[in-house]
């Protein structure tokens, strides 16, 4: 009888052990207030044109455009960061630039531009809310630069020859 009363107690706690336990309740992180975030080429006139992640050394100013989810006064950070870029430290800031948004906007316009043109590898844009970073998009920028001092060139006249004296 003793031994019924062990075995019984036994299985009771075996079923207890396996019965499963409700699962705690999951809760989502806070969603980001940047809803779309996405890079552009110039258009030719200072604005945003093709939507690429893709640029050429040229394409000065690269257009970061950060749609936000929120209207209201946000503050808005952006950096242009070189990942993978010849010469230059990685995950080094290469741009920055700062904004706060006023009541009804939920858009913020960057541009970023070096000295000069693009270096040619991986760049990342980093974005952040309130101190707080929310989204990051990596570029490349592709391609040769072409010298500075060839953008600048100028043809000039030749010079005409000094007439001879005659003797």
């Amino acid at each position: 009888m003793r031994l019924a009363h062990i075995i019984i107690l036994l299985l009771l706690f075996c079923i207890g052990l396996t019965a499963q336990s409700p699962e705690p309740v999951k809760v989502d992180p806070a969603p980001s207030v940047v809803e779309d975030l996405y890079l552009a080429r110039d258009d030719g006139g200072g604005k945003a044109g093709d939507v690429t992640s893709t640029f050429s050394p040229a394409d000065v100013p690269i257009h970061c455009i950060v749609v936000l989810s929120k209207s209201g006064p946000i503050a808005v950070k952006m950096n242009f960061v070189a990942v993978k870029v010849a010469g230059v430290k990685p995950e080094s800031r290469v741009v920055s630039a700062a904004y706060t948004t006023r009541q009804g906007q939920d858009r913020v316009f960057f541009t970023g531009r070096p000295d000069g043109q693009w270096v040619a590898g991986t760049y990342r844009i980093d974005i952040f809310v309130d101190g707080k970073l929310e989204k990051g998009l990596a570029f490349e920028v592709t391609g040769n630069a072409v010298p500075i001092s060839v953008l600048n060139f100028v043809p000039t006249k030749p010079k005409p020859k000094p007439a001879r004296k005659k003797n």
